[in-house]
């Protein structure tokens, strides 16, 4: 399949009202009579981008995108301290997404999603499983506590330096995405911005490491798009994105007949393989792809192997 040189323009867009004083921002772009797929950001908190739209031939797909709460051109932004975060949870966004299925007219849909993205879709293909056509899955994660003891603890003992000044900036130590969260709704402005200074250090700490990895993807955000995004994180993290251990692993027989692509790096040190391994092997419809060079933020084989996927479904 070949793969479109630039991002297609959306042909229409809107904010969704989705309740609890919160508006949806998305967009389509592509064929309006084409195959819909949605495509789901990571994160969680880091908006949409142009740039997730270029794996899609754009004469094929209805390429569906959206700003979860919180985030990107969605309203109320978490990065104002006033936005209520208790009615931004793994279970609205779900709610939010079939809403948008349905306010676009749309029956079924290819799911389309990478690190917490696939978090997202998994779960709502498992709550709405007859309106999901396949799904793509790049960097593969289900939010379980030991993945996020991992990228916020296990990871460190191979980043040592990096992670003390990690540590250090949570007061009495402890449960540190808690008290990166805690941090986050401190009432003063400079203490959540250097909180959020150095979370996203962090995160590019342990990209950087990566082979191929992109550093400083992450500080890089403007400061508002960086503070909604460390807001939310720590606000999901925290709380295990309010899923049960295991869940989406143990409940992935409710994916039977759906056909499934996962795109993993063998070197992805922010999610290491084994989730993806163990999803492989509960989801009998699925195909897991393992990239040899590739991390969490890709390489150039990984990017093939995801046009191959998405191929699967033109």
């Amino acid at each position: 399949m070949p793969i479109p040189i630039s991002a297609p323009d959306p042909y229409l867009d809107g904010s969704l009202e989705v309740g609890d004083g919160n508006r949806v921002y998305w967009c389509a772009g592509g064929n309006p009579a084409g195959r819909p797929v949605l495509v789901v950001h990571g994160g969680p908190g880091s908006g949409s981008s142009p740039r997730q739209r270029k794996a899609f031939d754009p004469n094929v797909f209805r390429i569906v995108q959206f700003d979860q709460r919180g985030c990107g051109r969605s309203i109320p932004s978490a990065a104002d301290p006033a936005t209520n975060m208790a009615v931004n949870t793994t279970e609205h966004l779900i709610a939010d997404m079939e809403q948008l299925r349905t306010h676009l007219g749309i029956d079924r849909w290819l799911l389309y999603g990478g690190s917490w993205g696939s978090t997202l879709i998994l779960a709502y293909a498992q709550r709405f499983p007859e309106r999901v056509t396949g799904i793509v899955s790049v960097g593969v994660t289900t939010t379980r506590r030991r993945e996020i003891d991992w990228l916020y603890g296990g990871v460190g003992r191979l980043l040592p330096a990096e992670y003390e000044r990690f540590r250090a900036a949570v007061p009495g130590g402890g449960d540190l995405v808690e008290g990166y969260r805690r941090l986050m709704e401190h009432p003063d402005p400079v203490v959540r911005e250097t909180a959020a200074i150095e979370w996203c250090r962090w995160e590019d700490a342990v990209i950087a490491h990566e082979s191929l990895g992109r550093p400083g993807q992450y500080s890089a955000k403007p400061d508002t798009a960086r503070s909604a995004f460390v807001r939310i994180c720590t606000h999901y993290f925290a709380h295990a994105a309010w899923l049960d251990e295991g869940v989406l692993l143990r409940e992935a027989g409710r994916l039977a007949g759906i056909p499934g692509e996962l795109v993993h790096g063998r070197l992805d040190l922010s999610a290491p393989l084994e989730t993806a391994w163990e999803l492989a092997k509960t989801w009998p419809d699925s195909c897991l792809h393992v990239i040899d060079d590739a991390g969490h933020t890709g390489s150039p084989a990984m990017g093939e192997a995801v046009a191959r996927a998405i191929a699967r479904f033109t």
